[in-house]
């Protein structure tokens, strides 16, 4: 038991027997910490202003429980859920069922481990697997943890739950964006990956030889191609094949042509194309195609258009060199294309920087 010095009162001004307000202070949590309480205390002194009473109290330490003297070490409050994965249980619950994501009652609350119960792909049939999924603190900025299996249906094949294990786990990698939450986009992708792989695969069976298909493409004459320089940067090679046309059709036929019969162009990255053409009565035809290299095909048509050319189409063929390009790769598609141009005799150039004009 510790004694501390509480409070001196001066009772020089007041008789004997006099109730006087104390003030008591016992220890609290900790040394640095105390409780102040008010009483009325009957002094038996008649002290003068020179020697006044002092009192004293009797603490005990084990008062109250004790608390850190570092007020930054004090207890913090528990911290709430994350919204956005309360938002999404919620969600996740509402759309495949109450049990769909539930805390683990295994582990403690604060290491926000979760079971997810995999919606099977028929509704009327019962859940393959469940998982074992952490969130972290930060999420949905960085993506749930997928930790282990954690039931499996008995009833399937062995090797069920480790694939589904598998399977989750790549559907997170691929939906998940910094910021956005991804559970549902992953069962969503889940379901497509478990699609594909249980899917069977058709045994090959015999059948009649098919009748011998016309080529017209190959049987027609090679299409009066003119090529242009290559072009090539990063090791990836561009090179254009300008070719005259009357109809549409014969500009689906030279292309089909080439590619039936130019093995290098066919296994070529892309085959970008474009034609403008000028029909009957007045009416004009027009199209392109990206082959999969976004937004190039409405370039190369739209270099045509300010070259005020027709009656004509172009391929650019890419071949890929392992390293991207950016941006530079329109510049060096519509180059190839424009020397192309120029090679056919469809482009006249000024030789002091006038600008190039169709014929």
């Amino acid at each position: 038991m510790s004694r501390c010095r509480v409070l001196s009162i001066d009772a020089s001004a007041r008789a004997d027997m006099t109730p006087v307000p104390l003030i008591q202070l016992t220890r609290g949590p900790h040394p640095n910490f105390y409780h102040l309480s008010f009483s009325q205390l009957t002094t038996y002194t008649n002290a003068t202003p020179h020697h006044p009473a002092h009192l004293q109290h009797i603490l005990s330490p084990q008062s109250s429980p004790h608390l850190p003297t570092n007020p930054h070490q004090r207890p913090k409050p528990q911290q709430t859920m994350n919204e956005a994965l309360q938002d999404e249980i919620s969600a996740l619950n509402s759309i495949y069922g109450d049990s769909t994501l539930l805390p683990s009652p295994t582990d403690p609350p604060t290491s926000s481990i979760y079971i997810l119960t995999l919606p099977p792909l028929d509704p009327s049939s019962p859940p393959s697997s469940s998982l074992l999924i952490q969130f972290p603190p930060s999420y949905p900025d960085v993506p749930p943890s997928t930790l282990s299996t954690h039931s499996s249906n008995p009833a399937l094949p062995k090797g069920t739950a480790a694939r589904d294990l598998s399977l989750f786990r790549d559907a997170i990698t691929q939906v998940h964006t910094p910021g956005q939450v991804c559970l549902f986009d992953a069962i969503e992708s889940f379901n497509d990956l478990l699609t594909l792989a249980t899917s069977p695969v058709p045994s090959p069976s015999p059948s009649p030889s098919p009748p011998p298909q016309s080529q017209p493409e190959t049987s027609l004459p090679p299409p009066p191609w003119i090529l242009s320089a290559p072009f090539t940067e990063l090791k990836s090679t561009f090179l254009a094949r300008i070719g005259p046309v009357t109809s549409v059709s014969q500009a689906k036929g030279y292309l089909a042509h080439l590619l039936a019969t130019d093995k290098k162009v066919r296994s070529a990255t892309h085959n970008i194309t474009a034609w403008r053409i000028r029909g009957e009565n007045g009416t004009s035809y027009q199209d392109c195609d990206d082959d999969g290299e976004t937004a190039a095909g409405g370039r190369l048509l739209h270099l045509m258009q300010v070259m005020d050319l027709w009656d004509v189409m172009v391929v650019v063929t890419r071949w890929y060199g392992g390293q991207k390009l950016g941006p530079r790769r329109f510049a060096l598609i519509n180059m190839a294309a424009r020397d192309g141009f120029v090679r056919a005799g469809l482009v006249t150039e000024e030789k002091e920087g006038g600008r190039k004009k169709g014929r």
